[in-house]
């Protein structure tokens, strides 16, 4: 199953432009099979997704986009944002209680700089320092392919994913009905619902999909 596990939609994300029923369609019709909602520090209620799936026929799954200390990551199992989640280990903690998942999305950010990136002993230093950084051997996987990075980003975060001997999912981290379609990861069995997300991400179970080129789709937002 082909699902898109990073996407933001308006008015629970103010940076995104995209309505969500836009969003949704524009999954369907890019031949995907369901989609996360992952909304800046924002959850969806379970009742406004069941809706949503009805309405539209489709796979909706709950999820959120977090903004921590080490970077935004991509939690499911969790209901609602708790103050303190900025905070790695707080994070972790309920997660680990809800039995939840952690996706680091697109973990080139604040980690690679394209200038002086583009010399290999400064690259090569960039990646040793992220593979250093313990926050990873929380997560279950790393957002290998962005469908907003860049090419020389995204390929810092497959490079990473190989460093850590970690598993990469993908997704559009679509802020514009465009944008949708540029990216999503591959699970090797059928998912349902959110418990099932869960437990195939924990068992490893998917890999990152790049579908068009990420930069055939507006990156602006």
């Amino acid at each position: 199953m082909l699902i898109d596990l990073h996407t933001h939609s308006y008015p629970k994300s103010d940076d995104s432009f995209a309505a969500i029923d836009d969003l949704i369609d524009k999954a369907k019709e890019s031949h995907l099979d369901g989609i996360c909602l992952t909304d800046h520090d924002f959850f969806w209620s379970n009742d406004e997704v069941l809706d949503l799936a009805k309405r539209h026929d489709f796979l909706i799954l709950p999820g959120c986009e977090i903004n921590t200390d080490n970077g935004h990551v991509l939690v499911f199992g969790l209901d609602r944002y708790v103050f303190g989640m900025h905070k790695p280990d707080f994070l972790v903690d309920a997660l680990r209680q809800r039995n939840g998942a952690m996706i680091a999305a697109h973990p080139y950010r604040r980690r690679f700089l394209e200038d002086p990136g583009h010399l290999p002993e400064a690259r090569q230093e960039m990646l040793e320092r992220a593979c250093g950084d313990d926050f990873f051997g929380s997560c279950d996987g790393i957002e290998g392919v962005n469908g907003r990075g860049k090419p020389v980003q995204n390929q810092f975060s497959q490079d990473l994913a190989d460093g850590l001997g970690i598993k990469m999912t993908g997704g559009s981290d679509a802020h514009r009905v465009e944008q949708m379609g540029t990216a999503a990861t591959l699970f090797e069995r059928k998912i349902a619902g959110l418990d099932d997300l869960i437990r195939e991400l924990k068992a490893g179970r998917f890999r990152a999909e790049k579908l068009i080129n990420p930069q055939e789709a507006s990156r602006t937002a």
